[in-house]
């Protein structure tokens, strides 16, 4: 395969981008110093435009081919997360708090690799817009890039991602057509009673006892509201109340995480929800307020998309190392908005053993980065072909 061959003289460079990126992490929008190391990266590279500053630190460059044709956009996100690395690594994090435990440098390493041999080898007609996408772990970076126009600014007709999978197979791609991934939403529960002596609960309103029934209570959403073969999430993730044995408090809470994969789903998810607490409180005698944060929704593919994503896939490693119908997952992705604009697809690359995505000793393996990057390179020949 001559794409495999060509990026992997780059396999050298692209670990020192990587490496470096994982040393010098940044969180969600600011995102300054991983902006201006991509830039100039696409300056040696020969990139056609940069266009910085997209969503405060976003980039999208262009790579023209030969002749007329459309524009594929292919993103990678570039943000770390708030995480105390132990890799003890030689390029670990400079950063204390700060690590790259998601793979985004990873992602950024590999469609720089690919930008490399694009815009080297031009092999195809229209363009290709890199898209580098800040503020995935927090903040909707996605969302915003699409809000600031960058689809229709660059005539993005279809639009890729590829996130890795550390305990995948090594090369392995997965994806499915349809949801491949679940919306994501957080309610936080404030409730307040009257407090007092844990002797005399007759005097008070107890906050903790109205708790224990919302929660006992919002358990019976999915199994009994939801049909069974339209999987949705409910977790109760934190719950916190009281200060001493013998005080029955003013006020408790309690958060959830809810996912799903279908609109209606989600939006009946989030009635029942209020109605269960509403009625509780009014039940139990206590003011209840809630929060519900609409997360990101759910990451779509389209059929056509995903079919030849995994097309292009398996010519790299071979059929046998790709499903094209594999289960979906309750993660989510902010790649999600990119999607609900444009068509296109998302897939997962397994990067062998390891250590889990969100863990303090994940590190992304560098011999993956080639393989992505020969991905997105042969995806922009496949698709806009010069003949």
């Amino acid at each position: 395969m001559p794409v495999l061959n060509r990026i992997a003289a780059y396999a050298e460079e692209m670990k020192g981008w990587r490496r470096h990126l994982h040393a010098n992490p940044e969180l969600s929008f600011d995102c300054f110093t991983t902006a201006a190391y991509i830039v100039d990266r696409l300056k040696e590279i020969g990139v056609d435009e940069i266009h910085p500053g997209i969503a405060k630190t976003g980039i999208v460059a262009i790579i023209n081919g030969q002749g007329e044709g459309p524009t594929i956009g292919l993103r990678a996100d570039m943000d770390a997360l708030p995480i105390q690395e132990i890799t003890g690594a030689e390029y670990a994090s400079t950063i204390p708090g700060k690590m790259h435990a998601c793979g985004h440098d990873g992602h950024v390493t590999m469609l720089l690799g690919a930008a490399k041999y694009l815009a080297e080898t031009r092999r195809f007609k229209g363009r290709v817009a890199l898209i580098f996408q800040p503020a995935e772990e927090d903040g909707a970076g996605g969302r915003e890039m699409v809000n600031e126009g960058v689809m229709d600014r660059f005539a993005v007709e279809q639009v890729y991602g590829i996130h890795n999978a550390p305990n995948v197979p090594f090369g392995h791609f997965l994806t499915t057509p349809g949801a491949l991934m679940a919306s994501v939403d957080t309610a936080y529960v404030y409730l307040t009673g009257k407090g007092g002596h844990g002797a005399t609960p007759h005097e008070c309103v107890d906050p903790i006892v109205a708790l224990v029934g919302m929660i006992s209570a919002i358990q019976t959403i999915i199994p009994r509201n939801v049909y069974a073969l339209d999987e949705a999430v409910l977790s109760v993730t934190m719950v916190n109340s009281g200060t001493a044995s013998n005080i029955i408090p003013e006020e408790a809470m309690f958060a959830a995480t809810i996912r799903c994969f279908k609109p209606e789903v989600r939006a009946l998810l989030k009635k029942r929800f209020y109605e269960i607490v509403e009625g509780h409180a009014q039940a139990y005698g206590v003011q209840a307020r809630i929060d519900y944060d609409w997360g990101y929704p759910a990451t779509i593919n389209h059929a056509d998309q995903a079919a030849f994503a995994v097309e292009v896939a398996s010519e790299i490693v071979g059929e046998t190392s790709v499903d094209g119908n594999s289960v979906r997952e309750m993660g989510s992705e902010d790649f999600s908005y990119m999607l609900e604009a444009r068509k296109g697809a998302y897939l997962f690359m397994g990067t062998g053993p390891g250590a889990g995505l969100h863990h303090a000793a994940y590190d992304f393996n560098d011999e993956a980065a080639p393989i992505g990057a020969s991905f997105f390179a042969r995806l922009v020949e496949r698709a806009q072909p010069l003949a």
